[in-house]
């Protein structure tokens, strides 16, 4: 049995994770659970998580950090959000009531855009992991993923941020459009990649056209699924990168995802001449919710 000093939870729409943590960070164990915030209704949320953490738990009281979907409006208690320009790692989180003893849950905020409205719900932990370990960082955090988040960071603070469902419109089309015929597998041919990107950052408003012809390229020219679904991710992180342009041009961006998505975010930044660097998103998360650990034990 494991036996953490704190639990931290990034707890989205579709999944929970979990981790036990000890000493200086040291991640103990960790879990997951398809229990996402979408699934539960208001009485499930503190069952769902002592099901995945229960064997973490000692006599005394085990504090618990957690971000993401938990503290949406439909979640296990509502953190409202933040304004920019804000800190991400100076929120205090709200503190739900528990029925069992031994865990005291804290849920950290979101991030809020009044113009043009956008919000946030993880990614801003993230960025405070990105201040936790270079507090001098300043340029531009790429979060991608179900929707991907461009994060103007200075002097410490979010200064704005963009949204794109780029991660979302890929499942769509790749899962229930007539492109789902083309693209299967998970192969993606890294050319083809590449012709997807330079194709939608030279006309973005092709996209569409530019679409079908993956379908058309199957059925005429016998396309592998794997160029497909190169010139399909292309395509669409490169319309993506075409609307972003203002966030990357000229900046120093740090890119932090799951490794593979991060490695084409930089593969097509880097045609264009970008700096960037990449971090694995858990390692920035668990970072993030370190900090916020850290500032609770100093007030305690």
């Amino acid at each position: 049995m494991t036996q953490a000093d704190w639990i931290a939870v990034d707890w989205g729409t579709s999944h929970l994770r979990a981790w036990a943590m000890g000493p200086g960070g040291a991640v103990l164990g960790k879990a997951e659970s398809a229990d996402g915030m979408g699934g539960l209704r208001p009485a499930e949320f503190e069952p769902a998580l002592l099901r995945l953490v229960e064997s973490w738990l000692g006599t005394g009281t085990t504090p618990v950090i957690a971000c993401g979907m938990v503290g949406a409006k439909q979640g296990w208690a509502e953190a409202p959000y933040r304004p920019v320009p804000c800190k991400p790692g100076a929120a205090t989180p709200i503190a739900p009531n528990v029925t069992d003893p031994r865990i005291a849950l804290h849920i950290l905020p979101g991030i809020s855009q009044d113009s043009p409205a956008d919000v946030m719900r993880g990614e801003e932990t993230q960025v405070a992991g990105i201040l936790y370990e270079t507090p001098q960082f300043v340029g531009i955090a790429c979060l991608p993923g179900t929707h991907t988040k461009w994060v103007h960071v200075s002097a410490e603070e979010i200064v704005s941020f963009r949204t794109a469902m780029t991660g979302e419109l890929f499942g769509l089309l790749s899962d229930h459009s007539v492109l789902r015929h083309s693209v299967g597998g998970d192969d993606l041919d890294g050319d083809a990649f590449d012709v997807g990107v330079d194709e939608s950052l030279s006309r973005p408003e092709r996209l569409a056209q530019a679409l079908f012809t993956i379908r058309a390229e199957g059925l005429l020219h016998g396309q592998t699924a794997a160029a497909a679904r190169g010139r399909l991710s292309g395509l669409l992180i490169g319309a993506e990168l075409a609307a972003t342009r203002p966030y990357w041009l000229g900046q120093q961006v740090l890119i932090g995802g799951a490794p593979a998505l991060a490695a084409l975010y930089a593969r097509a930044l880097q045609t264009q001449g970008v700096r960037c660097v990449t971090r694995d998103a858990t390692a920035l998360t668990l970072a993030g919710l370190a900090l916020t650990h850290a500032k609770l034990t100093e007030v305690s």
